[in-house]
């Protein structure tokens, strides 16, 4: 999963991600317990340690407190609104790069 979360976002850009800029576009990564928070601690470590990025990771992590559902207009919006100009410039592209970079965790049609 931490491979995943860092794979498919840019961990080093403060708030911002792709052309969405604010607060609420900041990296973070939550934990319900010391077990979680060491491993995501572990793992920047090892992005940091190998180089990967070329800017410091500014991720956060912290400890979730409460989860909020979003409104129902956020649920499935790229599979309601295909032709949104957003979704055919940020998140169609988005998803083409994960399935480029992750193809075994994606499920095939049968």
């Amino acid at each position: 999963m931490l491979e995943i979360f860092f794979g498919s976002h840019d961990p080093t850009t403060l708030n911002r991600q792709g052309p969405d800029k604010g607060t609420q576009y900041r990296s973070i990564a939550f934990y319900k317990n010391e077990n979680e928070k060491n491993l995501i601690e572990k793992y920047i470590k090892k992005l940091t340690n190998s180089n990967i990025y070329n800017n410091k990771i500014v991720t956060e992590v912290k400890e979730l407190k409460k989860f909020y559902i979003a409104e129902e207009y956020h649920q499935n919006y790229e599979k309601r609104n295909p032709n949104n100009p957003y979704i055919k410039a940020v998140s169609v592209p988005r998803l083409k790069k994960f399935k480029t970079n992750f193809p075994s965790l994606l499920k095939h049609k049968r």
